[in-house]
Order: C-alpha cells, then sequence, then structure tokens
C-alpha cells in the first residue's frame, strides 16, 4: 500500500564521524547528537554524491491538526461533550488555540482536517474537508469504522501528504481534536501491547476516578467484542479507531513515503504510530518523537516502541502541542550539524 523506502545506514560511520569531530567533547551535545544523526540518515540518502559536505535542512515545516468526533463520547468516558470538538475546530480555525500559538511563534504552517466531527463548523472557515461521517459507531458496541471508511481515510491522508509534500516540505506534524480519544488510544494500545485496560487508562484532559472506571469498562467491553478480529493492524483501527486517528496513521505512511521526516506528538499520534509501524515498519526510521506526555500509557508506548522522546513537559492537551515545541531543538541539530567548527577547520587542539 505504502512504499517506504528503508532509512539508509550506509552513511551512518560518515555522519557520526562528522559529529564528533566539531569543536566540543564526544557527546557533549547529548540527544542533539542524536537528533542531528536520524535528520541526516534520514535526509543524507544512498544517492547523495559527497556526504562530508552535504548539508541538512528544515523546510517548510508543517503540522496538520486531524479533528474527529467518537461513538463512545456519549458513555461518560470524557469531561466535555461531543460539541466541543466542533467549538474547538472553529477555535482553530480562529487562530485561537495553544497549537496557533505555537505554530506561530515557531513558524510552523497550520492546517486544520475535519475527518469527521458531530457538527460542522462554518464553510467561511478556513478548515480542510476530508469527512468520513459525523460520528463514529461505539467501539464497545460495533466496529469504529466500516472497511470503506477506513479504505476513504487512507486515500484522502495520501492526497493531504501528497499536497503538502508538493510546497517543497520535508517535516511534518500532527495533531488531533477528539472527544474521548483517550479512550480510543488507550484501546489501541491495549491491542497492540496486549495488556489489560487498568493498565492504558488514564486521566485525559482530567476525569475523575468513576470517569477512569468508565473508560476501562468500555475498553475492556470493546476488546471483547472485537476479539477475534483483531489480528492485524488495520482490523484494529477500523475496530478501534477513530476518523482522526485512522487518517493520521495513514498521513505518517505517506509521509514516510514521500521521505519527509515525521514528529510524532503525544499519546493519540503515538497510538497512530504503533499502528503505522504494524502496517509497515520502514515508517518507524523516519520518526522522530516530540515529548512524552502526562497520560499514564504514553512512557509504555515509548518504551515498547523503543525511543526517547526530546521532551518531557507534562503536557496532556494534544493538539499537536508537544511536537511543536521541539522544532527549535530540530533547527538546532541542523545548525550545529551544519555550521559547527571541525577541531581541523577551527584550528583546535582535538580532545576527543
Amino acid at each position: 500500500m505504502f512504499d517506504i523506502e528503508v532509512v539508509t545506514e550506509q552513511h551512518t560511520k560518515t555522519i557520526q564521524a562528522k559529529i564528533d569531530g566539531k569543536t566540543k567533547p564526544l557527546g557533549a551535545l547529548g540527544e542533539l547528537e542524536t537528533l542531528a544523526l536520524k535528520i541526516a540518515k534520514v535526509q543524507l540518502t544512498a544517492n547523495c554524491a559527497n556526504v562530508d559536505i552535504a548539508k541538512l535542512k528544515i523546510t517548510k515545516p508543517h503540522l496538520t491538526v486531524f479533528a474527529g468526533d467518537h461513538g463512545i463520547a456519549s458513555q461518560g468516558v470524557s469531561i466535555a461533550p461531543s460539541d466541543v470538538t466542533s467549538q474547538m475546530v472553529a477555535n482553530f480555525a480562529h487562530g485561537g488555540a495553544a497549537i496557533n500559538v505555537f505554530c506561530r511563534q515557531f513558524g510552523w504552517q497550520l492546517n486544520v482536517v475535519d475527518a469527521g466531527i458531530l457538527h460542522r463548523v462554518e464553510p467561511s472557515l478556513d478548515v480542510i474537508d476530508q469527512r468520513l461521517g459525523n460520528i463514529t459507531q461505539a467501539i464497545n458496541e460495533h466496529a469504529a469504522l466500516t472497511e470503506a471508511q477506513l479504505l476513504q481515510a487512507f486515500e484522502y491522508a495520501s492526497q493531504h501528504i501528497k499536497k503538502v509534500s508538493n510546497t517543497g516540505c520535508n517535516v511534518i506534524a500532527f495533531g488531533e481534536m477528539g472527544i474521548a480519544n483517550t479512550t480510543i488510544a488507550s484501546a489501541i494500545m491495549a491491542a497492540i501491547m496486549q495488556l489489560p485496560a487498568s493498565d492504558v487508562v488514564g486521566r485525559g484532559t482530567g476525569v475523575s476516578d468513576e470517569v477512569v472506571l468508565k473508560k476501562q469498562k468500555v475498553i475492556e467491553q470493546a476488546l471483547a467484542l472485537h476479539k477475534e478480529q483483531l489480528t492485524d493492524a488495520e482490523a484494529i483501527l477500523r475496530c478501534l479507531g477513530g476518523f482522526e486517528v485512522a487518517q493520521i496513521t495513514a498521513a505518517m505512511l505517506a509521509a514516510a513515503e514521500h521521505k519527509m521526516l515525521i514528529v510524532v506528538d503525544g499519546f493519540i499520534c503515538t497510538a497512530s504510530a504503533m499502528l503505522a509501524i504494524a502496517i509497515n515498519k520502514n515508517v518507524k526510521g523516519y520518526m522522530i518523537f516530540a515529548h512524552c506526555s502526562g497520560e499514564q500509557g504514553h512512557q509504555k508506548m515509548l518504551d515498547w516502541l523503543q525511543v526517547e522522546p526530546l521532551l518531557k513537559l507534562g503536557l496532556r492537551l494534544g493538539e499537536g502541542t508537544g511536537a511543536a515545541l521541539s522544532l527549535p531543538l530540530l533547527q538546532a541539530a541542523v545548525a550545529f550539524y551544519n555550521d559547527m567548527a571541525s577541531f581541523s577547520d577551527a584550528e583546535v587542539t582535538d580532545v576527543t
């Protein structure tokens, strides 16, 4: 479905030698060095004529927020009703949300996609229509998406990424908005990692103990209902996912196909990343994990994936906020790799 080239290891030793040769003790820039190596491996492909002089670049970084509503929202698993999804999409379109502020601050190009929200926003607002319906089915009663909706989600996402890639963008991030989608992400986590509901459910945007128990019950019911069908990532996505989660998953795969760096946000986007990796393992080589959120299961996800996040700020807002905040670190990694002098260039005694 997605033709994703394996990120090459051909130049790893050369790239690492260039990083080690900068005017600093070995490893003194810590995780920025690991980040620079990651970016270089993605960007300096086997076709690169001269890795020694090649430059890294961050070009037109782009962040898309996908929004969708979930049938289980009516079962008391969130502090807010589904109406809030549409209200927040309008807020994004008007530029008033946290993600808008951070994108303006750091230079991200921002798009908002209606992947399937209960109430459409005003046509005059700048929101991309990629609707799969008004709301998913409740996962503890039916499969969340139909086969047709899942196929359409992949088609929509692929078309969107193609358009973004054509602008010259080489770094992309995704955010999400959807009341009850932490429950959805928890269910996906439980299915992929084979964990009980009690190990994956957190407080989301700040729910009570009673609501946490409701979330656990819904997930237990959903896992039992779909047990025989949860045999692969696409089945998990169809049975337990959401309109926004499906499109983010597909968009990650399409972005890797276009050899773009993918900045993965928090809990919900990491659930999408897990699904994308299960569909095509090569996508993982293009992923940078922005942060570890305050959601209970997120660290477990990151440990399972064997990845280190760039930031740990206790964020649990979603919207792509953690991914947006990571851009200065990507820019710093690229800048030192490109512009920092080597010991020989600066005529400084090599202390390594």
